[in-house]
């Protein structure tokens, strides 16, 4: 076998230089994917901060008080015109009810008005609710009040077992308030009885009265806009049975 000749290669040593900046790279690489990982995990963290001491959402408040669910009671009611209704025939429809006797006071014209403005101005959605007057004695409501009641459902109902249906805020009347009724015949809301109209007088030739305390009204209708807002998915125009 003939000889060959023995090949050696020969590798340059490293460079100092080039072998720190190489590990100085390698570094800072690292320290970059570190500060990333923990910016991911404490991204959540200082969200949280910044929400809640620059960007504080402000908290959502009814103007209505939201009460413990009462179901209407199953009792008899009549119209005006005498006819025979069970109070639970209401269901399948929001309600706006007042409740005041059946002569009608200032007072209740203000709430009839309120409740008719406030039914009015739903546009499309007004289909969705009704305003409801309810009569607990036996006293004869004024002619000319009543073309004003077209659109209305008046009945008369025994006061001692609407009391104990609905309920007045501590130190008020229960002709004070205006009740929202949900669609399957539950009692949620009570409006404030600042929520009546201001004292005004009336207008018998139009059944309207003036000086509707603006600023209530309008909180009061925000209130049956969310409420018919968040039923929109289950909840139809015109009385549905339930």
């Amino acid at each position: 076998m003939a000889d060959e000749p023995l090949v050696l290669t020969v590798h340059s040593l490293p460079v100092p230089q080039e072998a720190l900046a190489s590990d100085a790279q390698r570094t800072a690489r690292g320290r970059l994917k570190m500060l990333a990982v923990l910016l991911v995990c404490a991204a959540p963290v200082v969200a949280s901060y910044l929400t809640y001491y620059f960007i504080r959402p402000q908290t959502t408040r009814s103007f209505g008080e939201l009460v413990e669910q009462r179901p209407l009671p199953a009792v008899s009611a009549t119209t005006l015109d005498g006819n025979t209704a069970m109070l639970t025939s209401l269901k399948g429809q929001w309600l706006l009810v007042s409740v005041a006797g059946g002569a009608c006071d200032r007072a209740c014209e203000q709430h009839l008005y309120l409740q008719r403005q406030l039914r009015e101005s739903l546009g499309k959605d007004k289909e969705r609710l009704d305003w409801v007057w309810l009569v607990p004695d036996n006293q004869p409501v004024p002619q000319g009040l009543r073309p004003a009641l077209s659109q209305a459902t008046v009945l008369r109902v025994d006061g001692v077992q609407l009391a104990q249906w609905l309920n007045p805020a501590a130190g008020h009347r229960l002709s004070d308030h205006l009740y929202l009724v949900d669609p399957m015949g539950n009692w949620m809301m009570r409006f404030p009885a600042s929520a009546q109209a201001t004292e005004a007088p009336a207008q018998p030739s139009t059944g309207t009265i003036r000086g509707i305390d603006t600023d209530a009204a309008a909180k009061m209708k925000r209130d049956v806009e969310r409420v018919l807002r968040a039923s929109a998915s289950w909840d139809l125009p015109g009385r549905q049975p339930r």
